[in-house]
């Protein structure tokens, strides 16, 4: 089967680097991390973002979306990892995925507006201990992404389901924590006896499997940019008279490299469109597409640090910014291992 993006896309791709590119360069991304007392959320780029409507892409059409799918927003997670951009966009989408597939007529009608018109910011809290006693959320999420901002969580707890609360109601407890890649920012997140909002349905499976494309997206976007700038870099760095790109070793490594990430590029985009198109091996294609970036990324990046020499290991470099949020987001919904292992439950075991 022929697989690729449409025309649509490829614009949609173009426009959204150009703007990244022009409006928020690596420069600015570098302020976000030297601001020790920001919130990691540039208010000019979340404005800019929404003018776009970039936030609107998979909100329906009903709701004041563009109605488009899970492949257009894996353009753009692309591009956000092309550029090591910051804020809670992709958070946003994540949480609006899971009142978009499991809320109410009434939740739906209430948020997805709002976020498609950039006027609230959500995010997941997923992966901790939650319990629900009486409509009340009890229990801690740890590395929660831009929680201290977020107007609204949509919180995991017993059994799969999903919960709506207001992170400013009483016996919330969020504290915001140091984290190796300032890209983001990171909270954990404690409930006590929290009143909530269930949402109609216990769709958390599906919201991660969309998150994990996502991530992995992001990342196939950090490791083609980390391997642009290396081979670039080392075509023109000299040793021995020679530039250092012509020497077979490296060669060899950076050949692999490229493999691997053209793997995790096309993975990416097929897990999305297995997703949209509700192919029986969508959930096969997200673990493929997770564990394939995640390697690469990892080692893209670890790559282009040593690749560049001894100034690669400097803060002044760039080279930190992409091997950092690569690190993060290998973890991120799953790392390598963990989706080699759901691989191996699907295909070997049939569960």
């Amino acid at each position: 089967m022929f697989f690729s993006l449409t025309d649509e896309q490829r614009a949609l791709q173009a426009t959204v680097r150009d703007f990244l590119v022009d409006r928020f360069p690596l420069t600015s991304v570098r302020a976000v991390y030297d601001d020790e007392d920001g919130d990691g959320d540039p208010a000019e780029l979340w404005k800019s973002i929404g003018e776009q409507g970039w936030l609107a892409v998979l909100v329906p059409e009903e709701h004041d979306g563009h109605g488009l799918g899970l492949l257009d927003a894996a353009v753009l997670a692309r591009c956000w990892g092309e550029g090591c951009v910051p804020g809670p966009f992709l958070p946003t989408l994540i949480a609006a995925e899971a009142i978009r597939l499991g809320g109410t007529p009434e939740q739906q009608a209430e948020w997805l507006p709002r976020v498609a018109g950039a006027d609230v910011r959500l995010t997941l809290a997923a992966g901790g201990r939650m319990t629900v006693n009486e409509g009340k959320l009890n229990g801690t999420v740890n590395h929660v992404e831009y929680a201290h901002v977020a107007d609204r969580l949509v919180v995991a707890a017993d059994a799969g389901s999903l919960w709506l609360l207001d992170p400013s109601s009483p016996g919330v407890t969020i504290t915001v924590n140091d984290t190796l890649d300032r890209s983001t920012r990171l909270a954990t997140v404690r409930l006590d006896g929290v009143p909530a909002e269930q949402l109609a349905r216990p769709v958390l499976p599906e919201v991660l499997d969309r998150a994990a494309v996502l991530v992995a997206n992001d990342l196939a976007g950090i490791a083609r940019v980390a391997l642009s700038r290396t081979v670039d870099y080392d075509k023109t760095r000299e040793q021995f008279g020679k530039p250092v790109g012509s020497f077979q070793a490296l060669k060899h490594l950076l050949a692999d490299l490229h493999i691997a990430t053209t793997m995790a590029e096309h993975a990416g985009w097929y897990a999305a469109h297995a997703i949209d198109a509700q192919l029986p091996d969508a959930a096969l294609a997200v673990s493929v597409a997770k564990a394939k970036a995640s390697d690469a990324a990892r080692d893209v990046t670890a790559a282009m640090i040593q690749l560049h020499g001894g100034i690669g290991y400097t803060w002044e470099h760039d080279a930190h910014l992409f091997f950092k949020r690569a690190k993060r987001l290998e973890y991120t919904y799953g790392d390598a291992a963990t989706h080699r292992e759901r691989i191996a439950r699907l295909v070997v075991d049939g569960s």
